[in-house]
């Protein structure tokens, strides 16, 4: 399977945004992209780099590649309502994004490790695929197997529960499952995306 290599830090220097929980402390220290000099002007960017640097910054967020994106962008498009909107949709939507956002993994990334090693079954079936996509009355369940294993055996401690949980998830820690109660709104993405700065990217 293809995937970033590149240091997530060094990626979020390069957005000026924190993709992993770890680059918080990473863009205090640092802020400007990995190998821009700190003196001299810094000229205004284009609306061209706004647009990309938005787009990049969303794609790395979400771990996704470029054609994998453009993809998705592709099918938001095709929907009658705000493609914008219906685009971190279907990012929230994913099953790796869902496992996140329930506390179940440290980050996306985590996540997404998580549903490719096969530790979760969706509605009763085994998954293995982190970008399917959930629907009202999904039911994510951690495999019996995967219980006992130390990670999820000591799951307050490996991944505490995060401080806010989106109402549309309903997880519950004894069972390890989650329950998809409603469909993600545009509030429910993460703060600071600037949506319309990908739609015109791809609009061009």
């Amino acid at each position: 399977m293809a995937r970033n290599t590149q240091s997530i830090v060094k990626q979020s220097r390069r957005e000026g945004y924190a993709l992993h929980p770890k680059a918080h402390k990473a863009l205090v220290k640092r802020t400007s992209p990995p190998g821009q000099q700190t003196s001299g002007r810094r000229s205004r960017p284009s609306q061209y780099a706004l647009q990309l640097r938005e787009k990049q910054k969303v794609k790395r967020l979400y771990g996704l590649l470029e054609k994998q994106f453009s993809k998705l962008m592709k099918e938001a498009t095709a929907s009658k309502d705000q493609s914008g909107t219906v685009l971190l949709e279907f990012l929230e939507r994913r099953v790796d994004n869902v496992v996140y956002r329930a506390g179940l993994a440290p980050s996306r990334q985590g996540a997404r490790q998580l549903v490719t090693h096969g530790h979760f079954t969706l509605n009763g079936r085994r998954i293995d695929i982190p970008s399917q996509r959930v629907s009202i009355g999904d039911n994510l369940l951690v495999r019996d197997k995967s219980k006992k294993s130390f990670y999820f055996k000591n799951i307050d401690q490996t991944s505490p529960p995060p401080s806010s949980i989106p109402s549309w998830i309903k997880p519950n820690r004894k069972s390890l499952s989650i329950t998809i109660t409603a469909l993600p709104s545009r509030d429910d993405s993460e703060a600071d995306i600037k949506d319309q700065l990908i739609v015109e990217y791809y609009s061009r």
